[in-house]
């Protein structure tokens, strides 16, 4: 889920970037510092929209740059459990498909795509399902739920996040639009 967060940090301002406005500088210096960076606490930071308030500066002895202590609003992205996600399939691989869910990556296991046995289509890279043959493929939109977080701050990239489809109006758009038009035929 994204969030606007108001925070608080301490960013160095440079020698070489002192005489510039001090708003500026601090903007400029908390995007280096902190876009992209992830908290286990409040998520992943991708975007510095505003600087609210700048402290006054502190030199410390041998370094020429002025830190300043500062509070702005930040756009972070912060996957919560059970949360319902629209988003696109980025790869499919043997063992499941890989879900670009904002600034990470999540994983639907092939056993949580369907009910349905699904075999790997290496030739298409794409999986298919053995009864319906319905298939999921690189660029479908899809419709899941966050099962598993485990974010990891050293490591962003071994951050890991398991989705499931295997509920109701969950799965591929297309499969959810077939099913709705099935289920409103069989009550006419």
């Amino acid at each position: 889920m994204y969030r606007k967060m108001k925070l608080a940090d301490t960013v160095r301002i440079a020698p070489e970037l002192l005489g510039d406005d001090v708003n500026d500088s601090v903007k400029v210096a908390l995007i280096n510092k902190l876009e992209g960076q992830i908290d286990k606490k409040i998520g992943a930071i991708v975007a510095i929209i505003d600087v609210k308030e700048v402290g006054d500066g502190h030199i410390i002895a041998g370094d020429g740059a002025v830190y300043y202590e500062c509070v702005f609003d930040a756009l972070v992205f912060k996957p919560e459990l059970q949360e319902i996600i629209e988003c696109s399939v980025v790869e499919i691989v043997e063992f499941g498909a890989f879900i670009g869910i904002g600034p990470m990556d999540g994983l639907i296991h092939v056993s949580q795509i369907t009910d349905e046995y699904i075999s790997y289509d290496s030739k298409n890279a794409r999986l298919v399902t053995k009864e319906s043959n319905r298939s999921l493929s690189e660029g479908d939109h899809v419709r899941a739920r966050i099962v598993a977080v485990s974010i990891n701050e050293q490591e962003p990239r071994d951050s890991k996040i398991g989705l499931t489809m295997r509920q109701p109006f969950l799965g591929k758009l297309e499969w959810i639009e077939e099913d709705l038009k099935k289920n409103e035929k069989a009550e006419a």
